[in-house]
């Protein structure tokens, strides 16, 4: 059980992310001076839109220059917290070297941060922004968990830095979280594993990967069709809501699955033709999956991932945030026609293909 005293700063990294723009606005509503780690504090124009947050709520933001991978980068920035959001990690499907671009980001960088709230002293509560990709690897997996469903007991045991690159930097990064956590017992460490982020952002330069999937869905890029490929989902402001909950619930603990619903892209694309009807070019008719495993390369995959996950559901069970957190989700339609709308509102699409 721990108690946070919200009159003391609170220390979020990555403050620039897509997830860390919501809870930072959160906790800034509530009055908290939140310290928040960027690469380049001096670069005012790329932070001008969280200090507007500030300037409109009843807390206060200060900026402090971390790098993941530089030891004690975090030291100062985290003087004084008792509780310290980690979200900063690599989410990209643009990699050249999956071990330094990903797993070396993910896995150096959490430890960086669970050293340091080592050494300071204040620190009572660490909620580290892990994925479903660290329970989840494939879809397929989910044929091995009762009922289909995976719960936070599951642990990803099948990707790795060839296969899944990703979901094995996410599983490192928290399988070593628990580690530090469990040898010490100044600090606890409560972990939030949410499905595919989409939904608004508050950065209006959002570069997160949920951005450029969703606008493929209506760029043309996959007018022709998409695969049975399913997803979990959930709002980017219900992450958040989880997380500040996660740090301010003294009794939360362990693992919690943040999703909202399972869905795949074709549900996906309906919810954006039911909005928007033929103004942008959305899949109508699924890809077989044996023409998908045939050009995956030239799309960028794999034809081992297309193997494991195309034609598989993929289940997880959100009943523990729902209980632990007070999790009330929205709904799917919601998040993604609010995304959408931001990004055509944002130039996202020049011309409507249709």
């Amino acid at each position: 059980m721990r108690n946070i005293d919200k009159t003391k700063p609170v220390m979020v990294t990555g403050a620039t992310g897509y997830v860390a723009g919501w809870i930072i606005k959160k906790l800034l509503a509530e009055g908290i001076t939140v310290h928040a780690t960027v690469r380049n504090p001096g670069n005012k124009i790329s932070l001008q839109y969280l200090d507007d947050l500030a300037e409109k709520a009843k807390g206060n933001i200060r900026y402090y220059k971390a790098d993941l991978l530089d030891n004690g980068a975090f030291d100062e920035a985290m003087k004084g917290c008792e509780l310290v959001f980690h979200t900063a990690s690599p989410f990209t499907s643009k990699i050249r070297d999956a071990q330094k671009d990903l797993v070396d980001p993910a896995l150096i960088g959490t430890k960086n941060v669970l050293n340091t709230a080592n050494r300071i002293e204040s620190v009572k509560r660490v909620v580290l922004t892990s994925s479903c990709a660290a329970i989840i690897g494939d879809a397929k997996d989910c044929l091995g968990y009762p009922n289909g469903i995976a719960t936070e007991a599951e642990w990803n045991m099948t990707s790795s830095v060839e296969h899944q690159p990703y979901s094995y930097s996410k599983t490192v990064a928290e399988q070593a979280a628990w580690e530090l956590s469990k040898a010490q017992s100044r600090w606890d460490l409560v972990v939030i594993n949410p499905s595919l982020v989409i939904g608004p952002g508050i950065n209006p330069n959002a570069t997160s990967e949920s951005f450029s999937l969703v606008r493929q869905l209506g760029d043309g890029s996959m007018k022709s069709g998409v695969p049975s490929f399913y997803i979990g989902v959930v709002d980017v402001r219900d992450v958040a809501e989880a997380q500040v909950a996660a740090g301010f619930t003294p009794g939360a603990e362990g693992r919690h699955i943040i999703s909202a619903g399972n869905t795949d892209f074709m549900a996906l694309a309906s919810l954006l033709r039911k909005k928007f009807g033929n103004a942008y070019p959305f899949p109508k008719k699924l890809v077989p999956k044996l023409l998908v495993w045939l050009i995956a390369p030239a799309a960028g995959f794999t034809r081992k991932m297309i193997r494991l996950n195309v034609g598989y559901h993929w289940r997880v069970d959100n009943t523990k945030s729902t209980r632990m957190l007070g999790m009330k989700y929205r709904p799917v339609e919601e998040s993604i026609v609010d995304m959408f709308q931001q990004m055509i509102d944002n130039n996202f699409f020049h011309t409507a293909k249709k």
